[in-house]
């Protein structure tokens, strides 16, 4: 991939370790039974199940460090792709008649992670069922429909940042780039100690500025996020009857197990040894 590449292309594999870094196309990056960490100019971002991360032409690594192989499926755009499938969707049929070739404006999406919509999924998931069978034609065909998809998924991103108080849109723009750049780090290490101020350092925001934007943007502070992760990820360690107490607070973040059976009892309403025993009698009456 260090090789410019002009057309579309999918990599699909499964690996437990893995490290790359260069220059990559307009890209999404999907992955299943595990998670991929990528460091761009913008930040870090930690793509799991369930999600996507989409990237602009630029440099970036990634690593994948798990127990277990975790499968990637990651579409590349070729140059101007997007902007042509744009340029469909936005111009008058007029225009398009007249001059159907005409280059078109250079398109630039929101780098991030994103919830996967069910549309997103299922195109998604077709493709990666059948990508190794049928023609390039058909190929083609699917690579049109996601780019669709996702440009107008972007008009979610559009209000979020118009939630933001601002007077210009390019400041506007800007700041919810430095939040999501807050967010995304949040969730890349929410299993590690972090601070109120760190997180503003990683987002070149002051705390204050950070605490108000981010609650303007997501509808919660960025301690209530951290909490909500580490609720999840909880979740599902408890389920490993493996783990004992001391080992589950440790993996999210929490120096002992009391702290970690507090913060979980505030939430849940139940200690996490009480949610276990639920979790087996669950299982049982299954």
């Amino acid at each position: 991939m260090n090789v410019k590449e002009s057309s579309n292309f999918i990599l699909h594999a499964k690996s437990n370790e893995f490290y790359w870094e260069g220059n990559g196309q307009l890209s999404i990056k999907t992955f299943s039974n595990g998670r991929a960490l990528y460091k761009t100019n913008r930040g870090f971002f930690a793509v799991e199940e369930n999600r996507y991360l989409l990237l602009n032409e630029g440099p970036y690594t990634i690593g994948i460090e798990e127990k277990q192989d975790v499968e990637s499926f990651c579409m590349f755009f070729g140059d101007g792709f997007a902007e042509d499938v744009y340029r469909t969707m936005d111009a008058s049929t007029n225009e398009l008649l007249t001059d159907p070739y005409k280059k078109a404006s250079p398109l630039y999406f929101f780098e991030r992670t994103y919830t996967t919509s069910p549309l997103l999924d299922g195109q998604i998931n077709t493709l990666k069922r059948h990508h190794k069978q049928l023609d390039a034609c058909w190929h083609e065909e699917q690579f049109h429909q996601i780019m669709q998809t996702l440009i107008v998924e972007q008009s979610t991103t559009l209000r979020e940042i118009e939630s933001l108080q601002a007077l210009r849109k390019s400041t506007r723009d800007e700041l919810f780039h430095r939040v999501t750049t807050a967010h995304e780090y949040i969730r890349a290490f929410f299993a590690e100690p972090l601070k109120l101020a760190d997180i503003a350092r990683i987002a070149c925001l002051s705390p204050n500025h950070l605490l108000r934007s981010y609650a303007q943007v997501y509808g919660k502070t960025p301690h209530q996020h951290i909490s909500e992760l580490r609720i999840q990820k909880a979740k599902k360690l408890l389920a490993n009857f493996e783990l004992n107490m001391t080992d589950i607070a440790f993996e999210i973040g929490f120096s002992n197990p009391v702290s970690f059976s507090k913060m979980f009892k505030q939430h849940i309403g139940m200690s996490p040894l009480h949610y276990r025993k639920k979790v087996i009698l669950d299982k049982k009456s299954d």
